[in-house]
Formats: C-alpha cells, sequence, structure tokens
C-alpha cells in the first residue's frame, strides 16, 4: 500500500502498473478540497499526450494498480 500525504498529492508523479491506453506515466494535475479538507477531486494527466483523467485519489494507494514515481 502506497504512503499518500493528501497535502501533498499536487504535482505528484505515478506510473500506471497497467497503461492506460497506451498511457503509462501520469501526474497529479488537479486536487479540490471540501470544506472539511478531504479531497473531494483528483484529475491525473498523462505526461505523454497530456489526457486528463478523474480518480479517485484513493485509488493511488493500490500499489496493484498505482506505483509512486515514474518507474
Amino acid at each position: 500500500m502506497n504512503q499518500i500525504n493528501p497535502t501533498k498529492l499536487l504535482n505528484s508523479k505515478w506510473t500506471a502498473v497497467k497503461p492506460i491506453n497506451r498511457e503509462k506515466h501520469f501526474l497529479v494535475a488537479e486536487v479540490e478540497y471540501d470544506e472539511d479538507g478531504t479531497v473531494a477531486l483528483c484529475s491525473i494527466e498523462s505526461v505523454l499526450s497530456n489526457n486528463s483523467y478523474e480518480i479517485d485519489w484513493i485509488e493511488l494507494k493500490d500499489a496493484s494498480k498505482w506505483l509512486q514515481g515514474w518507474k
């Protein structure tokens, strides 16, 4: 399980274990917080094509789907 601090999520780098549309390396481009300070929206952007995807940031904790950094 990846350790993630929600306040340091923005601009963090991630590698998809199984590529998404032939894209493997991603950067967290946007993080929005609600009034309680919890993450309401997380958007990742492909480094290769600049395609943007909205994901549940909790998915990044799953080491079988995501690796921290670019590998």
